[in-house]
Formats: C-alpha cells, sequence, structure tokens
C-alpha cells in the first residue's frame, strides 16, 4: 500500500489529475457566473484564487517529478492551498447558513501587489454580496460541494506527503 501511494504522488498523472480537476472547478465558476448569471461574491473570488494556487503548484511540479525533496515542498505547498481553500469554503458555507457572520462587503481584500481583481476582472473581480451559492444538484449547494471537495483534497495532500516523507527520511526503517 505505501508503495502505490509513492507511486502515484511521484506520478504525472497525479498532478495532471489535480490540475485538470482545479480547471473544471474554474470552469465551472465561470459558467455559473456567464451563463445562469450567478455573480460572485468576494469568498466565491477568493475560492477562486486556492482553487486557480493548485492549477499553478500542480503545473510546476509535474517538472520536478525527478526530486522526491521537491515532491514534498509541492505536497506541503499542496496542503496549504487545501487547508486556505477549507478556510474560505467553511466561511462561504458559514456565511450561507447562517453560522458565521463577518464582513463580506465588495472588496477584494486583495494586497495592492497581488491585484489580480484588476489583472483578470473577467475572472476575479467582486460582483456580488455574500448570502448564497446556487444548488449544483440534489439540493447539494456550491458552498456545501465546495467544503467536502475542500476536506477531500487536503486528505489527498496529507497522504501523498506522508508517504513522501517516509520514503526520504524512514524508508530504511520499513524495509
Amino acid at each position: 500500500m505505501f508503495n502505490k501511494l509513492l507511486e502515484i504522488s511521484q506520478s504525472k498523472y497525479y498532478w495532471l489529475g489535480l490540475m485538470v480537476f482545479a480547471v473544471g472547478l474554474e470552469l465551472s465558476a465561470l459558467f455559473y457566473q456567464y451563463v445562469l448569471d450567478y455573480l460572485p461574491c468576494v469568498l466565491c473570488i477568493h475560492v477562486r484564487i486556492w482553487v486557480f494556487a493548485i492549477v499553478v503548484v500542480a503545473a510546476i511540479s509535474l517538472g520536478l517529478l525527478k526530486s522526491i525533496s521537491l515532491q514534498i515542498v509541492s505536497q506541503l505547498m499542496m496542503t496549504v492551498i487545501s487547508l486556505g481553500l477549507f478556510e474560505r469554503s467553511y466561511q462561504l458555507l458559514g456565511t450561507e447558513r447562517g453560522f458565521v457572520f463577518g464582513d463580506c462587503n465588495m472588496e477584494s481584500g486583495l494586497p495592492f501587489w497581488f491585484a489580480v481583481d484588476k489583472w483578470l476582472p473577467a475572472v476575479f473581480e467582486v460582483q456580488a454580496a455574500c448570502g448564497y451559492t446556487p444548488e449544483l444538484f440534489f439540493t447539494i449547494t456550491m458552498s456545501e460541494a465546495l467544503i467536502t471537495l475542500s476536506v477531500l483534497l487536503l486528505l489527498l495532500s496529507v497522504t501523498m506527503l506522508v508517504a513522501l516523507i517516509v520514503a526520504r527520511y524512514f524508508k530504511g526503517l520499513l524495509q
């Protein structure tokens, strides 16, 4: 089992799968925005930024497959991204359900040096106030789906990170 996890974590298909998954999420968000006319709130934009980070890390990681140390760094970055995605998804769900009360305005809250909302407004511009997310299917809302996906992504990234760390630093102990 451990060897299979290690093999998967160092596979180009693993990183391509993550990239395709993240691009699919971004395209879904844009479909809901431009075709179904559900405008994004600030939390939705933050989720999009975290999802875009998955695309970037996965693309870079494809070139780092030969180095287990760099793969550890990549998986650590995926774990951090997954945590960030979970936190924003939790805030979104909490705002929708009413168990989180916060300041949700029309400002992105991004620093001036990371003004993706100005660089690419068609994707990252805040256009609505927080409050609800659209229903996807079977009464599951977008925020419910996002929190589930972020937990699964976090479990996956932590599992792969542990497999890589064990392979790098403790492989002799397992034989």
